[in-house]
């Protein structure tokens, strides 16, 4: 009966030294995840590579999103990367395609390479941006919060016009905190 309860104890010891060693690399892992997924959306992330910093980041500066007014600022992942926890772990595994782009064909590396490339970067984004709806803008800007007799008359009727025609944001924004891209934009591309 001694042999069995000594058993059983070690047992038990092990179970619960097995459930308290996952219970603290589960804590782990989960803190370590959001850590890096905090530290890879931060704007020093972001222009953290030459090819980000001297481009499309050196475009950005100076703009209604980066400079106005209010001190209010969108930073890339703002508009680029979702705020909801599936979709934003969804974009960070697609945004693992641009490491190929930097590491292993370097075809961005140079500005004129970025040129070259540019139009192709950008479908990528509109195409995701026409599928969610503009979803990354309409997390600042509510349109049922919008004051139409503050806007100009011309604005008030493109966003009149673009409401009637069920379109979106990048619809018509589409080089708001970039240099537009040669070729068709959004609306002509995605319909």
């Amino acid at each position: 009966m001694k042999a069995l309860l000594k058993k059983m104890r070690e047992r038990w010891k092990l179970v619960l030294g097995l459930a308290v060693g996952g219970f603290i690399a589960s804590v782990t892992l989960v803190v370590a995840g959001a850590a890096g997924l905090a530290w890879t959306s931060t704007e020093e992330f972001c222009i953290g590579c030459h090819e980000m910093k001297d481009n499309v980041y050196a475009e950005y500066k100076g703009t209604i999103h980066d400079t106005n007014r209010t001190g209010v600022r969108a930073i890339c992942t703002d508009c680029h990367v979702p705020r909801e926890p599936v979709a934003l772990i969804t974009r960070k595994i697609e945004a693992s395609k641009e490491l190929y782009y930097k590491f292993i064909s370097p075809s961005i590396d140079t500005p004129a390479k970025f040129e070259a490339k540019r139009y192709e970067l950008a479908t990528h984004v509109w195409k995701r941006m026409k599928e969610t709806d503009s979803h990354e803008c309409r997390n600042c800007h509510k349109s049922d919060k919008m004051s139409l007799e503050l806007q100009t008359p011309k604005a008030q009727a493109r966003h009149t016009k673009a409401k009637a025609e069920n379109l979106t944001c990048i619809d018509c924004h589409f080089g708001i905190a970039h240099h537009e891209p040669e070729g068709p934009g959004p609306r002509e591309l995605f319909g």
